[in-house]
Order: C-alpha cells, then structure tokens, then sequence
C-alpha cells in the first residue's frame, strides 16, 4: 500500500509541475505576442473566449472575451501604447487537474513612462489548453 500512495504522488507531483511549465509558456507567448504588437494573438493565447470570461481592472469588471479585446485596443491602440511587457514574480498554484492560481507582476517599458501593477488570474484547463477565466490586473 505505501509504494501505490508513493507513486500515486510522485504522479500528482509530475502533473502539477506539467501545468505550471504550460501555463508559463502560456504567459511567455502572451509576452511575445504584445510586444510585437497583436493584441488579437495576447488575448487567444492565453484567455477563454467565452461571454464568462471575468475581467477586473480598478473599480471596473468587464465580462468576455470580445469585450475585453475591446477594451485593450482602446486602452493601447498603439505600439507605442502597448510598449514593451515583462511579467515577475511570477507564482503559479496549481489547485487541481483543471484549476490553477497565478499571482505576479506586469510593467510596461514605454518611451514616456513606465506604468506597472499587479495581476491575479484564474486558469482553467479546457480540451484547448490551460486559458484564463478571471484577471484582476491593477
């Protein structure tokens, strides 16, 4: 019985640190992505395209994912707007198979300023890949 419970946990060990290695290379092609400016391949990459999907910016909650396309080319309609986006801090909790916490930092190096904040996302694990169903960036 103690070496199935050992395995069984060196498996569960492998699974989560599978995740976390996916929904990171989610967040660097997401970085790429905005700093070559399409913000259309930022927002397919890494978040659900459903009317579900949660967005929480200051005193603002925006629901969908066209509705948040939207709003990020309104917010950045430029290159320069959008300038260059590094993520830190990065700490990834995977809860389950299909659920994973992920907390960190983002900065915008532009030629003007450098606006910065903090981010909690929510991932779920679809047939697709791991996607983002609720962000609280500030």
């Amino acid at each position: 019985m103690k070496i199935l419970l050992l395995v069984a946990g060196t498996f569960a060990q492998a699974q989560t640190g599978k995740s976390a290695i996916a929904i990171r290379k989610i967040m660097d092609d997401q970085t790429a992505a905005w700093n070559r400016g399409d913000l259309n391949a930022f927002m397919s990459i890494g978040y659900w395209r459903s009317d579900k999907l949660k967005f929480v910016s200051g005193d603002r909650v925006t629901y969908g994912w066209q509705q948040t396309l939207d709003n990020y080319k309104k917010t950045y309609a430029t290159k320069e707007l959008m300038g260059t986006l590094t993520f830190s801090d990065l700490e990834i909790e995977v809860l389950s198979k299909d659920a994973a916490f992920v907390t960190g930092s983002w900065h915008l190096k532009r030629e003007k300023d450098d606006p910065k904040g903090k981010f909690t996302l929510l991932f779920r694990k679809f047939k697709e890949g791991w996607r983002i169903v609720a962000d609280h960036s500030s």
